[in-house]
């Protein structure tokens, strides 16, 4: 596979190429050390949750707890990243979150620290993160030329696997089992101090457009008719949806619920089964980044997506830690792949000037029923189980996933790029 320029010859990736950029380079070292971060924020999150209370309801009130302000403030973070100073944006993002972080840190440091403390913070902490992925989405391809953004994205794709599922999951496994989630959480805390000062470190980062504009409403309302204009956009939204809905609220809840409570295991084992799929995402990322993308990159994303999902119903059938660990490599491995392929496409595809708010539009409809995937987690496995859980979710969530490539328009634009290319070599 290889990927082509702007004048449609073909030219090798190389994975390591943004970072000569210097202002890239200051982002993706600040990115990397706060996802180290937040890979020991998995491990003490569900640990210190189901310490609290033993149960998978408890979790899934922490998950739509997290993930409801997110969703509901994302859209405004990408009107805001496409209005304001996006080093602002991602900064003010990192502070409020390692404010929360702390937070936790002295109440269980304490003894002090109850399930509702963490419903409390997580939901601050939410509704920070929706402010810094538009932010951070819109900025890259400023940072970058074109010809690098594969590059760039593969990069990150390895950073976050390597930081969060290896380093991040390993590190906090090994903190909670040593020193207790309290410790982790001071961690994270002063991992999110240090990206801070990395953003601090960038110049102003204006947005492409810096024109006085109407209203934060109107600046919305033309970012979304940007995505009802394009199929391959919204169609991609909505099935990612629709995915989520099935599979991403029983994976978060119950698989910590599975290592623990079903098979036994510790904050160790969880910790190597949630590093194995960041092995997998490291070397998908290499491979792409180095590779480059197929001609076809939406086809391709669909099925990578496709077989990830159906992975999912691995977890349903593992016996074991290290079948879960197989699981989670093949499901991560796939994932990344897909997302490597769909934020190079949006980066190269949609305006700059709108790259923020469509990013958050598609953070939103991605994301919009999340917190009731959380919250029918558990019931359900209560209800059929939580093998049958994991089996009907990763076939469901596959069959819905493929169905939308199928949809009219989806394809057109890897269409159109082709054809454009081969017009510009003739």
């Amino acid at each position: 596979m290889r990927i082509l320029d702007t004048a449609g010859r073909a030219r090798r990736v190389r994975l390591l190429t943004p970072l000569a950029h210097r202002d890239f380079r200051i982002l993706w070292i600040g990115m990397s050390i706060s996802l180290l971060g937040d890979g020991v924020l998995l491990v003490a999150l569900a640990w210190q949750v189901y310490t609290l209370s033993g149960t998978p309801s408890a979790m899934s009130v922490v998950g739509v707890a997290l993930a409801t302000p997110q969703i509901a403030l994302v859209l405004v973070g990408g009107v805001v990243s496409d209005r304001f100073d996006r080093r602002k944006v991602m900064l003010s993002s990192d502070l409020v979150r390692g404010a929360c972080l702390a937070t936790l840190a002295i109440l269980a440091l304490t003894g002090t620290l109850r399930l509702w403390h963490v419903i409390c913070v997580v939901a601050v902490y939410g509704a920070a993160s929706g402010f810094f992925p538009p932010a951070f989405d819109a900025t890259v391809p400023t940072l970058v030329p074109k010809s690098e953004l594969v590059g760039a994205n593969a990069l990150d794709q390895f950073v976050r696997p390597t930081a969060v599922q290896i380093g991040g999951t390993a590190l906090g496994g090994g903190l909670v089992a040593g020193v207790g989630p309290g410790w982790a959480f001071a961690f994270d805390a002063l991992t999110f101090a240090f990206s801070a000062v990395c953003m601090a470190c960038l110049p102003p980062l204006p947005p492409a457009d810096a024109q006085e504009r109407a209203s934060l409403w109107k600046d919305l309302r033309t970012g979304l008719s940007y995505v009802r204009a394009n199929t391959w956009l919204w169609g991609t939204f909505v099935s990612a949806t629709f995915a989520y809905l099935l599979f991403l609220g029983p994976t978060e809840v119950l698989l910590p619920y599975m290592v623990k409570h079903v098979l036994h295991g510790s904050a160790t084992e969880l910790g190597l089964v949630l590093a194995s799929g960041g092995v997998s995402a490291i070397l998908a990322a290499l491979i792409v980044g180095q590779a480059g993308l197929p001609r076809r990159f939406i086809t391709f994303m669909y099925w990578a997506w496709t077989f990830a999902t159906l992975g999912v119903a691995g977890y349903g059938l593992a016996t074991s830690s290290w079948q879960l660990a197989v699981t989670c490599a093949v499901v991560n491995g796939l994932e990344t792949a897909g997302i490597i392929a769909w934020a190079t496409a949006k980066q190269r595809l949609v305006p700059v000037e709108l790259l923020g708010r469509v990013s958050s539009v598609d953070w939103f409809v991605s994301l919009a029923l999340l917190p009731l995937s959380y919250a029918l987690a558990a019931p359900v496995a209560a209800a059929v189980g939580v093998r049958r859980t994991f089996i009907g979710a990763g076939v469901i969530g596959a069959v819905v996933t493929l169905a939308f490539l199928y949809l009219p328009g989806v394809r057109a634009v890897e269409r159109d790029r082709n054809s454009g290319q081969e017009r510009d070599t003739s």
